[in-house]
């Protein structure tokens, strides 16, 4: 039977400064790729893939193909949420991150050297379909796990800060993979980019991978998983062992004092399975609902819309995102630091209330005929509603979880609540538009997101400086 005899942990193994800039380039990084992926992805597929990929149907139905391909990358993420997590749960984070951000970058990398449908025929999309489930896969457990480690890695004072490093990475890979293709866009023309140009960024994404990958390689693990209770020898015991564990505890400390170590570690395993879970990951699901939401109807939706129905250039809402991302390597640490000062709580009602406040003047600064007033409006709506919840997310979702499910918790509420808000929110808002000729129902629809939000912060805990070694939930 497993020597499961330890003594009580006194709190996560210290780090040094190193370490900790190690963890955070590596969160960030990690996010960073991502996004960059998804990205690089997205903007091909509506401009490339129809044509080099699905040329032998319609341009329409060859669009929807190649959308339809990079829809599978969602599917795929939710498994790799659940097969990640758990395993990072079980053997630790850093190799899963590290298996993550292989799996994302090699089949990036990858996309950029398969041959074309003029090449090899039908087996050149069903190859690019396999590339694009093996990316969501690994991207699944990606942005979960970055958040878990720098969560677990920072100083309880300064865990905002430190955790909202990974809201960066989204930004960060965002605009990269964007000012590649408008490189490419501005210098190559139609036929270069047909030819050779569309796989440059993917192949230069390799040169990226391998240094993120260097750098998980030589990254220590959390030391919030190393001084788990549960924890021997680097893997996670398992229910049966804790239970077992749990009795020959009993027996054999019957006699000695409360206050002993072995005492003590015993109450910690039994308050970490005993616990019914569920609450907190219903009320992570709702913190989620409001950034994911807000995220679609703003960073998705109303680009269409805007030049769709309000006749506007398409560069006009796309340079408003650009430079709303850009404002927000302000906004997230700020919103990280207040929320390290103040509180998770205050800060998630103050900005769901200003969110809910600002949707109708938003809009109207978006359709009021102004090229200058869209801009600030979408701005505006971006740090507030999706960034700034997205920084306090980042921190909150952790502390809300206990260290034994925490990876596994996460991954599952980011992926459920951004396939429920983000890829159904859109579709709602369009037809709401539609059948009514206004506006209005997308104010409307970022006051219900945002008020999902605001009611689970109100009905959460306040998580500030949780001791995150606890292997129950917070609520």
């Amino acid at each position: 039977m497993t020597d499961t005899t330890r003594t009580e942990p006194t709190g996560p193994a210290a780090r040094t400064t190193r370490d900790l800039t190690r963890a955070a380039v590596s969160g960030w990084l990690g996010t960073a790729m991502e996004f960059m992926d998804f990205q690089l992805y997205s903007l091909a597929a509506a401009i490339v893939f129809n044509k080099i990929f699905f040329p032998d149907v319609s341009p329409a139905i060859g669009l929807i193909a190649a959308m339809a391909t990079y829809g599978v990358g969602y599917v795929a993420r939710l498994a790799g949420a659940v097969y990640f997590g758990r395993m990072g749960d079980r053997i630790g984070r850093k190799k899963v991150l590290f298996l993550t951000i292989l799996l994302m970058g090699a089949s990036t990398t990858l996309i950029g050297a398969l041959p074309t449908y003029a090449t090899i025929g039908i087996l050149a999309p069903i190859l690019l379909v396999v590339l694009r489930l093996i990316q969501g896969f690994g991207a699944g457990a990606e942005i979960a796990g970055a958040t878990v480690m720098l969560a677990e890695y920072a100083p309880a004072k300064r865990r905002g800060l430190v955790a909202s490093l990974v809201s960066l990475g989204t930004n960060s890979g965002t605009l990269a993979a964007s000012g590649l293709w408008a490189i490419l866009l501005a210098v190559l023309s139609d036929e270069q980019l047909l030819a050779w140009g569309w796989r440059l960024p993917f192949l230069l994404s390799f040169a990226l991978m391998i240094f993120a990958v260097w750098l998980r390689r030589n990254l220590k693990e959390s030391p919030v998983f190393e001084e788990r209770p549960d924890v021997v020898d680097g893997v996670a015991m398992s229910r049966t062992e804790v239970e077992s564990a749990l009795v020959e505890s009993a027996r054999t400390t019957s006699a000695q004092v409360e206050s002993s170590p072995e005492k003590k570690r015993a109450g910690v395993l039994e308050a970490g399975i005993r616990q019914r879970k569920g609450k907190a990951f219903f009320l992570a699901l709702g913190l989620r609902f409001g950034q994911a939401g807000n995220s679609g109807l703003i960073q998705t939706f109303l680009v269409g819309y805007i030049a769709t129905n309000l006749h506007a250039d398409r560069a006009v809402p796309t340079d408003a995102i650009v430079y709303g991302s850009l404002l927000g390597f302000v906004t997230v640490p700020l919103i990280g630091l207040l929320g390290d000062r103040f509180g998770r709580r205050p800060m998630y009602v103050a900005l769901t209330l200003l969110t809910m406040a600002f949707a109708f003047p938003m809009m109207l600064l978006i359709t009021s005929g102004s090229t200058p007033a869209l801009m600030l409006g979408m701005v505006l709506g971006l740090n507030v509603g999706v960034l700034g919840l997205f920084s306090l997310e980042s921190v909150t979702m952790a502390e809300l979880f206990g260290s034994r499910t925490r990876f596994t918790q996460l991954a599952l509420s980011k992926e459920i609540g951004g396939i429920l808000a983000t890829a159904i929110g859109p579709v709602i808002a369009a037809s709401l538009t539609a059948v009514t000729g206004s506006w209005w129902p997308i104010a409307a629809m970022l006051v219900v997101y945002s008020l999902i939000t605001l009611v689970s912060a109100f009905l959460a805990p306040e998580t500030r400086g949780r001791d995150l070694v606890r292997l129950e939930d917070a609520v």
